[in-house]
């Protein structure tokens, strides 16, 4: 099982089929927080690891991903 942790806020939320959803913005009790449409001065600050938790964003449990990479976060065929 992969694990979620606040070193994963920044990275990019892909589907199984490698398309991007949104970015990471927050790990909180094995539950990611993405922003589904990040502008352009959100995705400088998640290249920079400054990201915060908004109201607008999808929680994703731990158990929903597949694997979790340096750069992506990437979701099982089947959530």
């Amino acid at each position: 099982m992969t694990t979620l942790t606040d070193g994963d806020e920044g990275k990019i939320l892909v589907d199984a089929n490698g398309e991007d959803i949104g970015i990471v913005t927050a790990v909180r009790r094995d539950v990611a927080f993405v922003d589904p449409e990040p502008g352009f001065v959100e995705g400088l600050l998640a290249a920079f690891g400054r990201t915060d938790e908004d109201s607008d964003d999808i929680e994703v449990p731990q158990d929903a991903v597949e694997t979790v990479t340096d750069r992506e976060v990437r979701l099982r065929d089947a959530i």
